[in-house]
């Protein structure tokens, strides 16, 4: 018996759990508070995509001649899909690694429509291997499987989201509540029953839902009205991402037929009072609420009457990952390309290096929101100790850090946490593209594990980068790009089109930038969205300043996103296919010779800019500049030291010659013999180990107590081989 249940509704993700239950049940655990976690999606997934879910599946009755040949197809093919499943379903959880073999033999799945994308397989897959292959051949017949359940079983299904629609911006709760009150459909029968056998194994007094998205909003209704239906007692509250930002001005009374409780922003405080009022009820006591939405007196009422203030990052303990079962989710492939792998393939440990945004000022986010307003890192030193101690309890070395934007200065310290450690984890992240980002830090999140960064180009437009308050140039997205690159470190970035006043040529001119970050090699995957307004952003907020004219509607249930007419009259959608299809050609490396025009099907004006403009972005070098402030870290002690002798016109001088052996290469430098000295002693005061890192001007004043001009010694060639090769870098 456990105080709190904690539920992910279906769906989120095949590979990792969505970390929000995670984290409020390590918040718990410092309370002493008892709690259970499930992730009902991936139970859900396992149950369904198992020889019994797919005989379920294939016994529901269908009219045969009526349905898509690709139906008949797949029915066709029942017995050869049940005969594989459950071989293909352990194959993705890593624990049948030889079957990749068979898959790959291009006889071993039943295929269908799916398969007809595998034209260029070797191309895609050429360089990735035959585990690679085996998965991305296992997720399209997953997704073969996946049309027929939509097509013939149920309408909603989706493997990372369920009756998605029924969430997305629903003013109204009517279209829910109807869904609602029609019978179960087939995945609710495998939600329920789960949810039930939880129910009676856990015993909770109150069950916590978190719906981070819309995907998850119908299931966890349909959750919460089973409990209340069958188990009147338990008491059920939601939060998470879709309430905090959808349902700040929910007003409907019905919704409370299904939750007591709905709850905003950061969870810790709202949920360890709602524990307190449901568990250990004190009568006499007025009722304390945190931020949380509930019926009193017939009535939807807002309470915030609780004097207890938010917990800091620091003591809302590190995420428990506890009763997951983190053996058995499903990594897949969906698409060649290895940034994209990420979200899809491995499981990760989620963490994040500071709440909020240290930024926040970008005018289409939610800004106002406290979840992006209020920001507040976490030390390096307490981040590394929750990242030892994750390894310990679930066996990953894989690290996703959540942040709207990792700090720059926080990552630096992070990698140089993790390198004084000498720990081997592997690492990513969400960043701006700033210009804080040297070539020497991004080497220095490399030698420390980071392999990928995400972030928003968005409009590759200065104009428009200006309006949304980017504070970023295209620029200097080139130079940080080329310097993640270079490093060895993918770049994916997120490209918006269709902002407020974006003109068509602008959209082309954005194209035109995109095309040569790809042609350059320094980007290596990117998304095209349209730009969506949000009621908790600048331009929500104040539309009229941006040229948009919101569509007024009456606000019971949801509210986030808003319709809105572009006073530029404007069709931006029409670009979708075109930007989309362009981009999975330059992410493929491929067409970048081909007009801009050749990717869309109507007229669109030729680009005004220069063929060699990121070329020409990235020929300043600022390796040459003197930045007192900078910290200098010396990356290794193992140098040999050998003092030679040389003779030239006569004259006999000596030197000493210092051999750096690197992983990759060896770096070998003749220095005079003092300086030499002086070098290999500032190397082994002043290694990763050394937590204190001194700073350049401190190593010029060290420098000039023995020798003359430092800034000559300083770059030299010797010293800039050593800068190039990695051994001195400065931050």
């Amino acid at each position: 018996m456990k105080d709190l249940l904690l539920i992910t509704p279906p769906f989120t993700q095949l590979n990792t759990p969505y970390p929000a239950t995670a984290y409020i049940k390590g918040f718990l655990n410092t309370k002493n508070i008892s709690s259970y976690q499930i992730d009902l999606g991936i139970e859900v997934i396992l149950e369904l995509f198992s020889k019994s879910g797919l005989q379920k599946v294939f016994d529901k009755e269908i009219d045969l001649p009526a349905i898509s040949e690709n139906s008949q197809r797949i029915f066709a093919l029942r017995e050869e899909y049940l005969k594989t499943i459950d071989q293909v379903i352990s194959f993705l959880q890593g624990k049948n690694p030889t079957l990749a073999r068979q898959i790959c033999s291009m006889n071993f799945l039943p295929e269908a429509s799916r398969f007809n994308q595998l034209d260029d397989m070797e191309f895609a897959f050429g360089n990735m291997g035959l585990q690679d292959k085996a998965k991305h051949l296992a997720t399209l017949y997953l997704e073969d499987l996946s049309d027929y359940i939509v097509e013939n079983v149920d309408s909603d299904f989706g493997f990372s989201r369920y009756a998605e629609r029924l969430g997305k911006s629903a003013n109204s709760f009517d279209e829910l509540h109807a869904k609602l009150s029609d019978e179960q459909t087939f995945i609710d029968d495998f939600t329920l029953k789960i949810l039930h056998e939880t129910l009676e194994k856990v015993q909770p007094k109150l069950v916590c839902f978190s719906v981070p998205f819309p995907g998850n909003l119908y299931s966890g209704f349909r959750c919460a009205q089973f409990i209340k239906k069958h188990y009147p007692h338990i008491k059920t509250a939601m939060g998470g991402g879709f309430p905090n930002t959808e349902l700040r001005e929910v007003k409907d009374k019905r919704v409370f037929d299904f939750f007591d409780f709905i709850t905003l922003d950061d969870g810790e405080v709202p949920l360890e009072l709602l524990c307190e009022n449901v568990c250990n009820p004190h009568p006499e006591e007025e009722l304390q609420f945190k931020r949380t939405f509930l019926i009193e007196n017939q009535e939807v009422v807002y309470k915030n009457n609780a004097k207890k203030h938010d917990y800091k990052q620091v003591d809302v303990g590190t995420p428990d990952y506890t009763d997951l079962q983190l053996d058995k989710y499903v990594s897949v492939i969906e698409i060649a390309n290895p940034m994209h792998s990420l979200w899809s393939d491995g499981r990760w440990n989620k963490l994040t290096m500071a709440h909020g945004c240290y930024w926040g000022k970008c005018t289409f986010c939610d800004i106002s929101l406290d979840y992006i307003k209020i920001y507040e890192p976490v030390s390096a030193r307490i981040l590394v100790d929750r990242m030892e101690e994750l390894i310990q309890t679930t066996g990953e070395t894989g690290f996703h850090f959540v942040d709207e934007a990792a700090p720059p200065a926080l990552m630096r310290e992070v990698a140089l946490e993790i390198l004084r450690r000498n720990l081997v984890v592997t690492w990513w992240t969400n960043i701006r593209f700033e210009k804080s980002f040297t070539r020497d830090l991004c080497f220095l999140l490399k030698l420390s594990g980071c392999v990928a960064v995400s972030g928003g180009l968005e409009v590759a437009s200065d104009r428009l980068l200006k309006l949304i308050d980017k504070g970023v140039s295209v620029d200097q997205v080139a130079k940080v790009t080329r310097n993640f690159t270079e490093a060895g470190i993918m770049v994916h970035a997120y490209l918006m089109y269709g902002y407020p006043t974006q003109t068509v040529q602008e959209t082309v001119d954005s194209l035109e930038m995109v095309r040569q970050l790809f042609e350059m090699g320094i980007l290596q995957s990117g998304f095209w969205h349209q730009f969506a307004m949000t009621a908790h952003s600048p331009v929500g907020m104040a539309p009229e300043e941006f040229g948009v004219t919101p569509v007024k509607q009456d606000v019971l249930f949801a509210n986030n996103d808003i319709d809105f007419t572009d006073k530029t009259g404007i069709d931006h959608g029409k670009f979708s296919f075109g930007l989309k299809k362009s981009l999975f050609n330059y992410m493929h490396g491929i067409n970048f010779e081909l007009p801009l025009q050749e990717w869309f099907d109507f007229k669109v004006p030729k680009t005004t800019i220069h063929p060699d403009y990121i070329h020409d972005c990235l020929l300043d070098d600022d390796n040459f500049t003197f930045k007192g402030n900078s910290k200098i870290v010396f990356l290794t002690k193992n140098v040999i030291a050998e003092n030679r002798v040389k003779t030239k016109k006569k004259a006999t001088y000596s030197y000493t010659r210092l051999t750096f052996h690197l992983k990759t290469n060896i770096v070998s430098i003749d220095l005079d013999q003092e300086q030499a000295e002086w070098l290999v002693k500032m190397l082994e005061e002043n290694s990763t180990e050394n937590a204190k890192k001194i700073t350049l001007q401190q190593l010029k004043t060290n420098f000039e107590e023995h020798f003359d001009d430092f800034e000559l010694f300083w770059f030299s060639k010797p010293i800039q081989q050593l800068k190039e090769n990695g051994v001195i870098l400065s931050l």
